[in-house]
């Protein structure tokens, strides 16, 4: 077990090592300059079509635009905006969260163009729902099959992992830490809130997303704001040391690379998802009159999770100033500390809080990645209900064993989505063009906004 555990832990290492990181963002400033920066042309488009779930567009589809950034950010905004930031900060310095920034507007491009190929070639599986990601464009796109299934294949242990059992790990042993409780009990309860949305399908998690994420994350930013705004002089200096930081050569240019620019994109990638291939399953369900008009929703999920939630974290970290010397072992209850030293006693509870739901959020948004990968595989509507079980029961062992191997894995056959999907990226990135042109020319132009 030692020796598969250490092959596992070296795996990982190798897949998200500096080659991966490159890939990612090099692959959002490919489509960046093939799009003309459309993130930064067409954002205020994007955030008032993402933030009126009332207002609709004609088109096929199973939830609304919303619903579907919902589900895709109640996937995104989890423990890594509270981890991982906090994991970023100590071992890459302040510096890592202007990095972070700069993989987010990146990763909105590619983002966008996920968006785009999932819904330009998403199906009407048997059950009658509609299906698209990477599998499907890059088999029907790509005519690449054997990609489609790897990363399907890799979507499903994923979802087991990273998008179950280390969510339900993190919230039993926070609430244990503040509230006392047994991790079997609060692993218990989780994982019957988790079946009762699940196994009512992609509308079921859909509408409790569009209910959780908007709370969640407006709870945990105003906590952040107000924090700042109280301590408004300790500011400068905060945004001071992130750009010093962002740009120090004390240790030299490899020492910048190796720690400060590598962790700030590693967690940045980790807390949005650009790139992996996951959020686009979640637009492809979106009812929309064009692929752009969802893959600009879509995009903003980046530019929210990232921008937003992990600045207002990283920010409140820089003032607090605890994190020299700190542990990455100990990142969560870094901010803890963190948010208790402005707000003693409440900040440490607003943390505890938020990452359960967070936690909760992003085990709902996986569990439909994980069944439509599966689906993809079997096309049996009894697999996809077998699978929604066991993924609720699974959050119940999660919350009660030690996860050390199973965060190896699920790290790497995370990392092992993104190869398949950045490939059929590049490799379609004509399609994701023209398609942007169509929307453009027969849209955007003549008003149809």
């Amino acid at each position: 077990m030692e020796t598969l555990s250490s092959i596992i832990a070296k795996a990982s290492g190798f897949v998200w090592g500096p080659w991966m990181l490159f890939f990612l963002v090099g692959t959002g400033v490919f489509l960046s300059f093939r799009l003309k920066f459309l993130q930064f042309s067409q954002l205020v488009y994007a955030l008032k079509l993402a933030l009126t779930p009332g207002k609709k567009k004609g088109g096929l589809g199973d939830v609304s635009h919303f619903g579907a950034l919902m589900t895709a950010l109640a996937a995104t905004i989890g423990t890594g905006n509270i981890v991982g930031v906090a994991t970023a900060v100590v071992l890459g310095g302040p510096g890592a969260v202007f990095w972070m920034w700069v993989t987010a507007i990146f990763g909105m491009a590619t983002k966008y163009g996920e968006a785009v190929l999932a819904i330009k070639y998403r199906v009407t599986d048997k059950s009658g729902n509609m299906a698209g990601g990477p599998m499907y464009f890059l088999e029907k796109g790509m005519n690449a099959k054997t990609l489609a299934v790897l990363f399907a294949v890799f979507g499903v242990v994923a979802s087991f992992g990273i998008g179950n059992m280390s969510q339900s790990n993190s919230v039993a042993n926070n609430i244990f830490g503040a509230f006392g409780l047994s991790p079997w009990i609060s692993g218990l309860i989780l994982a019957v809130f988790t079946g009762a949305v699940i196994l009512g399908g992609v509308r079921s998690i859909a509408a409790t997303s569009s209910v959780i994420v908007p709370f969640m994350a407006i709870f945990y930013v105003i906590i952040g704001i107000v924090i700042i705004v109280v301590n408004i002089d300790l500011l400068p200096g905060a945004i001071g040391k992130i750009m010093s930081s962002a740009f120090s050569l004390e240790a030299g240019f490899g020492g910048l690379i190796g720690t400060t620019i590598r962790y700030g994109v590693a967690r940045g990638v980790f807390s949005n998802e650009a790139g992996l291939g996951s959020a686009p399953i979640a637009a492809a369900a979106a009812k929309t009159d064009h692929p752009c008009r969802q893959a600009l929703v879509s995009m903003t999920g980046t530019f929210l999770d990232t921008i937003v939630v992990c600045s207002v974290n990283g920010i409140v970290l820089v003032m607090a100033g605890l994190y020299p010397g700190a542990s990455s072992d100990a990142a969560a209850v870094l901010t803890s500390k963190s948010f208790s030293n402005f707000l003693p006693g409440f900040g440490e509870m607003a943390v505890t809080i938020s990452l359960i739901f967070f936690a909760y959020s992003t085990i709902l948004g996986w569990s439909y990645y994980g069944e439509r990968c599966l689906y993809y595989l079997t096309e049996s509507k009894r697999a996809s209900l077998i699978y929604r079980i066991i993924f609720s029961l699974f959050v119940f062992v999660g919350a009660t064993v030690k996860l050390g191997f199973v965060w190896d894995i699920s790290d790497l056959f995370n990392g092992a989505m993104a190869i398949p999907n950045l490939i059929g990226l590049v490799c379609l990135s004509g399609v994701i063009v023209s398609q942007t042109k169509d929307f453009k020319e027969n849209y955007l132009d003549k008003g149809k906004r």
